[in-house]
């Protein structure tokens, strides 16, 4: 029973889907069920129920043991890391780390990995990745969608949207708006040469006009000083004098975790195993 296929296996349990669990994966979904049919043969069980995907009794055991396994196993890379001098992260967080998720993410990885020196960089809005293209930090915990060429890319979450207004704004007291009903307003925007895709979901899909921002404070200072409006997650705290009006039609914002393909850092897999759990809970 080889670790990647537990790896497969887990990936399934907790998409319970196999196109999805394969796209997690970065491979084609042909070779991922092939290893799910093997993996059952191998311990004499059928793990899924298919049409729709459920765990089995089975299954549902050895998900519990297979995650027991593969964080014995990454442990055990932490440690030989740590032993030979090199247990040391470089995470990168998006703009605002007031995220509580990000706290106990904190805490549950120092409690398990309390020998590894995590080193945080916070960057601004204009660069979604973190520093990962740039190389100035070995993993991401960020927001999508951004070009993801080169890079591995998790989802853990995903956030619905609304759209930051001054509290004395005519809109201020709606239940809901469209990007439609803004179409005439002024936008806090990025600055150019950001990344397309990021700047246009972050602009309702429309081309915006408006001041450039590179940092979360800066959005809000937009708004406060200048009745600007502009998208922001549902669950963030918009500040005094702002208020957040829940904006349909856009989709949510997903909150991933990302990093370097081809880097097997132990660091890297630990820390994206722990991300996981987290945001499970």
């Amino acid at each position: 029973m080889e670790l990647r296929t537990l790896r497969y296996f887990v990936a399934v349990a907790e998409e319970l889907h196999f196109g999805r669990a394969a796209a997690r994966l970065h491979m084609s979904q042909p070779p991922l069920s092939r290893a799910i049919r093997h993996l059952e043969a191998d311990v004499g069980a059928v793990l899924f129920e298919r049409s729709p995907v459920a765990l089995t009794g089975a299954g549902a055991v050895l998900l519990d043991e297979a995650r027991d396994l593969l964080g014995r196993a990454e442990r055990a890379r932490v440690r030989v890391a740590t032993a030979a001098g090199a247990a040391v992260l470089v995470v990168g967080l998006l703009g605002d780390s007031a995220d509580p998720r990000v706290t106990r993410l904190a805490r549950v990885h120092r409690e398990r990995y309390p020998h590894v020196e995590v080193r945080v960089r916070e960057t601004g809005l204009a660069d979604p990745t973190c520093g990962l293209h740039a190389g100035s930090v070995d993993v991401a915990l960020t927001r999508g969608p951004f070009d993801e060429t080169g890079l591995v890319v998790r989802e853990l979450r995903a956030d619905p949207v609304g759209v930051l207004l001054r509290a004395d704004d005519p809109l201020a007291g709606r239940e809901s708006l469209t990007p439609g009903e803004l179409a005439g307003r002024r936008w806090f925007r990025f600055p150019q040469g950001t990344d397309p895709r990021w700047q246009l979901y972050w602009s309702a899909g429309e081309p915006r006009e408006g001041p450039v921002v590179r940092a979360v404070q800066e959005c809000r200072q937009a708004v406060l000083w200048n009745g600007t409006v502009g998208m922001t997650p549902l669950g963030h705290e918009p500040g005094e004098g702002l208020v957040v009006v829940p904006l349909r039609e856009v989709p949510s914002s997903p909150v991933v975790v990302a990093w370097r393909e081809g880097d097997d850092n132990p660091l890297i897999r630990s820390f994206v195993r722990v991300a996981g759990v987290v945001h499970r809970e």
